[in-house]
């Protein structure tokens, strides 16, 4: 294993890693929140559950919607379907102790799921942290493959086509086959960081490449039928005079708008880069822990003290800061129409106007925090807590 968890022993990293308690030692209280006026109106249309959430792993869990579903997997093995838009239970699976494939050690069961799921066709697929990597059908969970990798899958896999990718805590890349989960090709970094923050970004395939921002604070571009890399591109220099300094994962998103990408490291830039060349187009210093979203004219992230900001896409220049969130350790931020919505530490969910930042509407999912950016599909966001509540939000028509 490549990464040592960091404990809560140093206040930044300690928030990062998920630790969101402010009686500990150096750790910035919380803002607290003041009243405000909505001028949005937001309507809650369900709230489900799935599991117990992540329980104490430390992952970012996501729910997945498709096609008026919505799915959605907990560390605990619970792994469920939804109506995305009455919130019925449309079909669930639940294991424990040795997987759905019956095999396993009984003292450490390989069913914690915590990377996905992620859904194309009739294809589900979603990983473990023992490791393993299962194929099952979307209408009903049916047991379709099983494959086995070096580490924990902690982010949800990609489907293209024929083809599903899959990224392990160890740094390394798999491509295996839709059909039977058989590997095609693997990609092992060649250097990856002994110390990290808990997490790996998302994968994003486009082009028929693969692009992923890595622990060592990089952008990398993979040729998706053979895992051949075709460049990188730093976010970070990952410089300092200890160990916690040289931290500069790049455990976000990386966006892609048009034929441009768009990242940011911890301890490191908001870049925006060239995506079939990789050549930088502009970058400014920007320190994140979370993703970004990027929608109209600007590119929305929030920083290491959890102030959300703006900025303008064709050059990265302040559009907008907002503060009274700061310390709230907010999601990545989330577009909605003329609204960007994140959840905190403390089971709030916020709309802010995409326009100047102010805030303008907020709901309670529960008194659990929110780690995953919120899920946005049309005029409705999906918003799941840590212990696996999963709300509905809609905003109501004018």
């Amino acid at each position: 294993m490549k990464r040592f968890l960091l404990v809560a022993a140093l206040a930044s990293v300690a928030v990062l890693a998920g630790c969101h308690n402010a009686k500990k030692e150096n750790i910035e209280p919380p803002t607290k929140l003041t009243d405000i006026t909505p001028t949005l109106k937001v309507e809650r249309l369900w709230k489900s559950s799935v599991g117990d959430g992540a329980v104490k792993t430390g992952i970012r869990l996501q729910p997945e919607v498709v096609d008026g579903v919505l799915y959605a997997a907990s560390a605990d093995g619970d792994l469920i379907a939804i109506d995305a838009n009455t919130g019925k239970t449309v079909w669930r699976q639940k294991s424990r102790t040795h997987g759905w494939f019956g095999w396993g050690d009984k003292k450490r069961p390989d069913a914690f799921m915590a990377g996905g799921p992620t859904v194309a066709g009739d294809l589900l697929v979603v990983g473990t942290l023992d490791g393993h990597v299962y194929g099952l059908g979307a209408k009903d969970g049916s047991k379709r493959w099983t494959a086995e990798v070096t580490s924990e899958v902690i982010t949800a896999p990609a489907i293209v086509g024929n083809l599903v990718v899959v990224r392990t805590a160890d740094g390394r890349l798999y491509g295996l086959d839709s059909s039977t989960g058989e590997r095609r090709w693997a990609y092992d970094q060649t250097a990856v960081p002994t110390l990290s923050l808990r997490g790996n970004g998302p994968l994003l395939v486009a082009n028929g490449v693969v692009f992923f921002g890595s622990d060592n604070g990089k952008i990398v571009a993979l040729r998706m039928d053979n895992g051949e890399k075709l460049w990188e591109q730093g976010l970070s220099s990952g410089e300092g005079r200890t160990e916690i300094d040289r931290l500069n994962d790049a455990d976000g998103a990386v966006v892609l708008d048009g034929n441009t990408l768009f990242a940011a490291a911890y301890h490191g830039q908001l870049t925006a880069v060239d995506g079939p060349s990789g050549r930088p187009l502009w970058n400014r210093p920007f320190s994140s822990y979370t993703s970004i979203d990027v929608h109209g004219n600007a590119v929305y992230g929030v920083d290491e003290q959890s102030n959300l900001w703006a900025f303008d896409k064709s050059g990265g220049a302040d559009m907008w800061k907002q503060d009274a969130l700061k310390y709230r350790w907010l999601t990545g931020p989330a577009a909605q129409n003329d609204y960007i919505v994140v959840g905190d530490l403390e089971g709030y969910v916020h709309w802010l106007a995409s326009s100047d930042g102010k805030i303008v509407a907020r709901e309670r999912l529960s008194k659990k925090a929110i780690r995953s950016q919120p899920v946005v599909v049309g005029n409705t966001v999906y918003v799941e807590d840590v212990e696996g509540h999963i709300g509905a939000y809609r905003i109501a028509a004018p």
